[in-house]
C-alpha cells in the first residue's frame, strides 16, 4: 500500500465531468502522483480478432464513459479511491502490423507496471494481451487461478495456422504452466461450438466450466458458490471478455453471442467475490464501433469500477 494519501478523482462539483483530460473516472495520470497501488492501463490493440475488428479503440471508449463514476461506491460499502492510490498509467504502446512483437510489447510493459504499482487493471485490446499479461504477473505471484467471464472458451488451438489470436490465450497460458490447474475456471460461456471435443479440450487445460444456462436456472448465488469453491484462497486473475454480457447490453464487440449475461449480473458476480485474493485483472473486445449510445463502454466502465472496488482494502 502507498503511505502517501490518496489523491482522488477531479471534483465534479468543481470541473464538469466532461470537461478536462479523460483519464479514467477522471483519475490522476500516474506521474501526477508519487507512488500508485492501482493502476488502470489502456492496451489498444486489435490484431488478433477473428471476425469484427476496432477493439484497439476500447480503452478510450471506455474511458470517455467512465467520466461519470462516482467516488462512493454503496453496493460494497467502499471508497475505493480513498483506501488505496488508483492511477490511470495512460496507454501502452503496441506494434499495430506485427501480433508477435506486439505480444512481447504488452508482456514487457506490463511487467515494468507491475513493478510500480500493486495491481494492474487492463482495458483492451482483443483478448490476445491476456497471454502476455498473464505471463508477466506469473512472474510476481506464480502459477495464478484464472477466472475468466467470456461467452468462449479462447482455449482453441490455432486459427489458419496461428497460435496466438484472441481464441487462444489460455490454451496457451495452460501450456505454459502460467495458470492453476486446479483453481481456474470459465464464467459465462454459451453458445455454438465447433464440436464436442472443445469442452474434452478445455477441462485438461484445466478449466471448470459455470454456463449462463446454469445461472439463469439457478441464479447468481449459486454461480458464485462454484466460483469460489473452485478459486479458493489462490491468487486470482479476472479476465473479462465483455461479450460475456448479452447484446442487448453489450452490443460493441467482436464476436456477440445471444443469451448472455446481464450487466447486473456480472456486476452482483464481482461484488460476490470481493474477500478473495484478486491480483490483477482485465477488460477486453470493446469495440466501440457497434456500441450504441455507449452502452458497452458504460458497462465495461462499471465492471472496471467494481473491479478497483473488489481490490479495494477493507477496515
Amino acid at each position: 500500500m502507498s503511505t502517501h494519501t490518496p489523491q482522488g478523482p477531479v471534483d465534479a462539483s468543481l470541473t464538469p465531468r466532461y470537461a478536462g483530460i479523460a483519464t479514467f473516472a477522471k483519475l490522476p495520470r500516474i506521474e501526477d502522483v508519487p507512488a500508485a497501488d492501482v493502476a488502470v492501463v489502456g492496451a489498444p490493440f486489435d490484431t488478433g480478432v477473428s471476425f469484427r475488428p476496432g477493439a484497439r479503440f476500447g480503452p478510450a471508449h471506455v474511458r470517455e464513459a467512465s467520466r461519470l463514476l462516482r467516488p462512493y461506491n454503496p453496493a460494497q460499502d467502499v471508497s475505493p479511491f480513498q483506501t488505496q492510490q488508483v492511477v490511470d498509467a495512460g496507454d501502452w504502446s503496441i506494434n499495430p502490423f506485427n501480433l508477435e512483437e506486439a505480444v512481447a510489447q504488452v508482456e514487457a510493459a506490463a511487467t515494468e507496471l507491475g513493478e510500480r504499482v500493486g495491481k494492474i487493471v487492463t482495458i483492451g485490446g482483443d483478448h490476445t494481451i491476456a497471454l502476455p499479461l498473464l505471463r508477466a504477473i506469473t512472474k510476481k505471484h506464480g502459477p495464478v487461478a484464472v477466472l475468466h467471464f467470456d461467452a468462449h472458451l479462447d482455449t482453441w488451438d490455432t486459427y489458419f495456422g496461428a497460435p496466438t489470436t484472441h481464441g487462444t490465450p489460455f490454451r496457451r497460458a495452460s501450456e505454459e504452466g502460467l495458470i492453476d490447474m486446479t483453481a481456474s475456471m470459465h464464467a459465462g460461456i454459451r453458445g455454438p461450438l465447433y464440436g464436442k471435443e472443445d469442452l474434452e479440450d478445455d477441462a485438461m487445460l484445466g478449466f471448470q466450466i459455470v454456463t449462463t444456462e446454469f445461472t439463469e436456472e439457478h441464479g447468481v448465488p449459486a454461480t458464485l458458490e462454484k466460483i469460489r469453491s473452485r478459486v479458493g484462497d489462490k491468487p486470482l486473475y479476472i479476465s473479462i471478455d465483455i461479450d460475456v454480457l448479452d447484446p442487448a447490453h453489450a452490443p460493441g464487440t467482436g464476436t456477440p453471442e445471444a443469451g448472455g449475461l446481464t450487466s447486473r449480473e456480472l456486476l452482483r458476480m464481482i461484488r460476490g467475490l470481493a474477500d478473495l485474493n484478486i491480483v490483477g485483472a482485465d477488460i477486453v473486445e470493446v469495440a466501440p464501433a457497434y456500441d450504441h449510445a455507449q452502452l458497452t463502454a458504460v458497462a465495461a466502465s462499471h465492471v472496471a469500477y467494481e473491479l478497483i472496488s473488489a481490490m479495494s482494502p477493507r477496515a
